[in-house]
Order: structure tokens, then C-alpha cells, then sequence
């Protein structure tokens, strides 16, 4: 329960916001909050009895900055070697070994690979070194900070989006993490399945070729199996997950279907398909123990590419997120629609890896003029 496990921990480490990351708490001040563009209704003029509204419609958005924060996939061993020496970030660290009950850190720093590289440990992994990398920006560039009006993340990113939005404490979104994992892990283990990444020509009808996997694997006396896209990446580029069988017919099958590349993904399971629909319950349970503030600042969606409204909005759309493909390519078109001519904001990718950003390259190129990746290694490195 998580109630057992955050009442074992130091009063000075359960469930608060840690240092500058964690007390930031969102100090946005009510200029600061809201999306990268004003919503269509605040376009019109304001009444002079809102000038504080009415500022903020004309800051300029190229003053503003969005985070970007990574999934399962982004880790390897070594990362978080540069983070070491930003506050706070030891301290997040023990309180994630408090939680986890095995040395994150030193998984994170020195492997081994095939144990991070599994879901239990890899989810964890990135989501604390994702906001230990924030730590590292407050301290390098405060205002990139203190200007972040719009953040999304990647699957389990998603839960460090909202910690960073202030949405959930830091101990308690970790715990949930965890549950989270060990759930995957074990929907995983009832079938062999797996994810694999196709990019497509044009004409590629990715949901026929994902009919025709089912077919065939009901052929081969697999029943009720499963094959659809997991992820929208960019244009022409998905993941598709499901069972073993089914990925093995779309290789084989990938010129006929208009697929100029596939190439199979190092994760465990099928996730964001309904193979993953065992895992929803015990995620439902601990996020119903999980405390819950609206975000202080724009985070959007995976299921929909949409912005959170509340509480209750985050904790459905967090289980149904499981079993939904990741709308990634959906999202960024939201986050970065503007007129024509407007300008962009700084956007900066918040963990390891550079994957985020090289799927805004082929979304957005012009949002992609400004970002910037948050080193988890070093600079050298």
C-alpha cells in the first residue's frame, strides 16, 4: 500500500516537493501560466478590467519554454553520471531507493544493462533521472524554468510532466511509477508479444496491415490476438505492438505493405494495446491513493493529445493510457500550432536520450530551430 510504504520514510523526504525542482512548486505566477499560444477565445480584445490576462496575451512566445519529457526506451547505463553534483538530485535518489528497495542510482550509473534495460527498473530509472535533469537546467538556466508554460512526456514521461507541473508530489508519482512497472512486467509475461517500430511509405495502410497480422496469427490457432499501432511518432513513422506472431508476419511481409523499414523494439511487451489491460487495475488502485492538484501548467495527454482539466482527468486518462496508443505526433501539433508567422518557444528535452527531439524535427521542423537537450552525462560525454 502506499501508505505503508510513504509512512516508513523520513518526514524530511515523504511526499514533499524536493528543493528547487520539487519547490518550484510551480511558483509560476499567474502571467507565466497557460499554453505556448494564447486558446482562440483570448484572442479577441480583453476588457480593461483584466490586465493581467491581457498582458500575457501579447509576451512574446519565443520568451516561453515547453518540456519534453522521455519514455521507456531513452535509457542506458551512465546516465545521470552528470547530475550528480546539481542539489537536490542525491537526495531524490535515496528517496527512490527508500521506495524502490534496491539501489536506483547505482543501477542508473553502472548497469547492469540487461537489468535496466528491463520495465521494472528502466521505468523508475528514467523518471527520476528525467527530473534530476531538470534540476540541472534550474541551476544552468533558471528563466528556461521559470518560463515553462507547456510540458508533455512519453508514456511514463508523463508522470514526470506532471510532477514538474506540480499535479503530483515527487515520493507519491514514483510509488505510482513503480506500481506501474511491476503491473507491465507481469501483463508482459502471459504472452509472447513485443512492439516494433515501421517506418511506412505513403501508402502504407498501417491498420490493414495490422488486420492481416491478426489473420494470420489466427491460422496459427492464436486466439483472439492482438496487433495495432502503439505509438504515432511523426509523419509515416509508428510502432505497432502485439503479439510475437504478428510482428514476425509484418517483417516478413513489409515490402508488400509499403513499409520501408522495421526493426524490433528491446522491451518486454506489447504495451499500449490491450495486451497491457491487466495492468489497469492495480495502476487504478494506487493513483485513487495518490494526491492530485490541477496542473499549474499546460500537460498534455498522451491518450489525446489534449490538456489535462483536473484531478479526476488525470488519474482516467493515466490507467487508460495503458491500453491506448501513445498520440505523440498528435500531441506536438498541439502544442506547437500557431499562426503563420508567429514565433516559437525555446522547448527542451528533459532526461536521457535525444529521441524526443528528433520526432519534433520530422513533426515541426521550424519548433525544432529552438530545442535543446538537458545533458544527463555530461557535457564531454
Amino acid at each position: 500500500m502506499l501508505t505503508s510504504v510513504l509512512v516508513n520514510m523520513s518526514a524530511a523526504s515523504r511526499g514533499k516537493k524536493l528543493g528547487s525542482l520539487l519547490s518550484l512548486g510551480r511558483s509560476l505566477s499567474h502571467s507565466q501560466r497557460g499554453s505556448p499560444d494564447p486558446p482562440p477565445e483570448t484572442s479577441a480584445p480583453l476588457p480593461d478590467t483584466e490586465p493581467e490576462r491581457s498582458w500575457r496575451r501579447r509576451k512574446d512566445p519565443s520568451g516561453r519554454s515547453v518540456f519534453l519529457f522521455p519514455g521507456q526506451g531513452s535509457q542506458f547505463v551512465g546516465m545521470a553520471r552528470g547530475l550528480l553534483k546539481y542539489p537536490n538530485v542525491k537526495e531524490m535518489f535515496d528517496v527512490a531507493q527508500k521506495i524502490l528497495g534496491y539501489d536506483l542510482l547505482s543501477l542508473c550509473l553502472q548497469g547492469p544493462e540487461e537489468d535496466l534495460m528491463k520495465t521494472v527498473h528502466c521505468q523508475p530509472a528514467v523518471f527520476v533521472t528525467s527530473l534530476a535533469a531538470v534540476e540541472r537546467l534550474n541551476r544552468e538556466n533558471p528563466q528556461a524554468v521559470e518560463t515553462c508554460v507547456a510540458a508533455a512526456g512519453f508514456s511514463v514521461g508523463e508522470f514526470a510532466a506532471l510532477v514538474f507541473s506540480g499535479a503530483m508530489d515527487f515520493a507519491e508519482a514514483l510509488y505510482a511509477v513503480k506500481v506501474r512497472a511491476e503491473a507491465m512486467q507481469k501483463a508482459s509475461e502471459l504472452a509472447p508479444s513485443g512492439m516494433l517500430s515501421v517506418i511506412g511509405r505513403r501508402q502504407a495502410q498501417y491498420k490493414h496491415a495490422c488486420l492481416q497480422a491478426k489473420e494470420h496469427c489466427k491460422s496459427l490457432g492464436v486466439e483472439q490476438p492482438v496487433c495495432s499501432v502503439a505509438n504515432y511518432l511523426f509523419p509515416d513513422g509508428r510502432v505497432i505492438a502485439g503479439h510475437r506472431q504478428a510482428l514476425d508476419f509484418l517483417q516478413q511481409n513489409s515490402r508488400r505493405l509499403q513499409f520501408m523499414r522495421t526493426k524490433p523494439l528491446p522491451v518486454s511487451g506489447a504495451f499500449h494495446t490491450e495486451l497491457m489491460a491487466s495492468a489497469a487495475e492495480p495502476l487504478r488502485e494506487v493513483l485513487r491513493q495518490v494526491e492530485m492538484r490541477r496542473p499549474e501548467i499546460n500537460v498534455y495527454s498522451n491518450v489525446d493529445g489534449k490538456r489535462y482539466m483536473n484531478e479526476s482527468h488525470i488519474r482516467r486518462q493515466l490507467v487508460k493510457q495503458l491500453v491506448s496508443p501513445v498520440k505523440w505526433e498528435q500531441t506536438l501539433h498541439e502544442i506547437y500550432e500557431r499562426t503563420q508567422g508567429e514565433r516559437f518557444p525555446h522547448t527542451y528535452e528533459v532526461g536521457p536520450g535525444k529521441q524526443l527531439g528528433a520526432t519534433l524535427q520530422k513533426c515541426n521542423m521550424k519548433a525544432f530551430k529552438t530545442y535543446t537537450q538537458v545533458q544527463v552525462t555530461t557535457y564531454e560525454d
